[in-house]
């Protein structure tokens, strides 16, 4: 169960659809998540009220295209995976959303089944393994 965070500079909300259906949608190919498994924030930028910041780090050449995604899912994913899957969301951000794979900074933070509670304060991950 991942949540992602997606923030993006002047993106109305068809956009912001578009970025994170592109995001859902490599999340389960390349990491089997089902369709049913999405819980997104998904934020847009209006350069007066709230801005993202960027630089060339690492000689990428990014500009105020740039979309920001932070994904928090739970720990274990091989590292070959985890690239599959900042290939596949920069291919589709950029048919979807024409978004330049340049432009798309992905990061993500693991964790364990105790730093999970999907409602009605329960650890459910917790829970589920001891049944």
């Amino acid at each position: 169960m991942p949540l992602v965070r997606i923030d993006a500079m002047h993106c109305d909300a068809e956009r912001l659809k578009a970025l994170g259906r592109a995001v859902h949608e490599a999340l389960g190919e390349t990491m089997g998540f089902p369709d049913e498994d999405r819980f997104q924030i998904l934020t847009g930028h209006d350069g007066r009220h709230g801005l993202l910041r960027h630089g060339t780090y690492l000689g990428v050449p990014r500009d105020d295209g740039i979309v920001y995604v932070a994904i928090t899912l739970r720990t274990g994913r091989p590292d070959a995976q985890k690239q599959a899957l900042y290939r596949r969301i920069a291919e589709l951000a950029e048919a979807y959303a024409s978004v330049a794979p340049r432009n798309m900074f992905v990061v993500l933070t693991e964790n364990s089944h105790a730093d999970w509670s999907l409602g009605n304060g329960v650890a459910q991950y917790l829970e589920s393994e001891s049944q």
